[in-house]
């Protein structure tokens, strides 16, 4: 696949993901969406807040990576993968079910959270779009990303976008499990 193509298919991601939360929680009270299925589980709200925290993080950090890369740079066909690429997407995929211990910082276990985590988030949404735009003048296979938990280890921007990117989907997929379970719950 083409750079191009997987930006362009980062972004669409990024688009549905936005009109996802914005439509699906909207309507939702604040009590509904600080609704948690047990106490070690996350609500709807702590999802999105997680997400929050990571793209305080990642968002500036690949607005200067984009800056940095000047379009000079040999243009490349596709994305290339590290091994730290590799193991973090394979981690984040909303596919591997697997749990995964979140580093204390990041975890919103338990934090008292407001719409505006919502709204938060949608603004990030839109930075994102606006790197993934950015980011198609540019080497994406350029390491320039520190990884948020060990700044020595550096991602290539390519791979650190698409993990921004798969993270996301699935701790979506977590907030509307969530979601489903408390439409349950007001049933019975």
């Amino acid at each position: 696949m083409t750079a191009m193509n997987a930006l362009e298919q980062l972004s669409q991601t990024v688009r549905n993901l936005s009109d996802i939360v914005a439509h699906s929680f909207s309507s939702l009270s604040l009590v509904d969406l600080n609704y948690k299925p047990a106490p070690d589980k996350w609500s709807m709200l702590e999802c999105l807040e997680h997400l929050n925290r990571y793209s305080r993080y990642y968002n500036p950090v690949l607005t200067k990576a984009v800056a940095q890369s000047s379009s000079d740079e040999i243009y490349v066909t596709g994305i290339n993968y590290s091994w730290i690429g590799k193991k973090s997407l394979e981690m984040v995929r909303p596919q591997n079910m697997k749990k995964h211990k979140t580093v204390k910082h990041m975890n919103p276990n338990n934090s008292q959270l407001t719409r505006a985590t919502v709204e938060e988030f949608l603004l990030h949404q839109q930075e994102l779009l606006q790197l993934l735009y950015d980011a198609r003048k540019v080497n994406l296979n350029r390491k320039a990303v520190p990884v948020e938990f060990f700044k020595l280890l550096k991602m290539r921007l390519g791979e650190s976008l698409e993990f921004m990117v798969v993270h996301q989907e699935r701790h979506i997929q977590q907030a509307l499990r969530v979601k489903q379970e408390l439409m349950k719950q007001a049933a019975a």
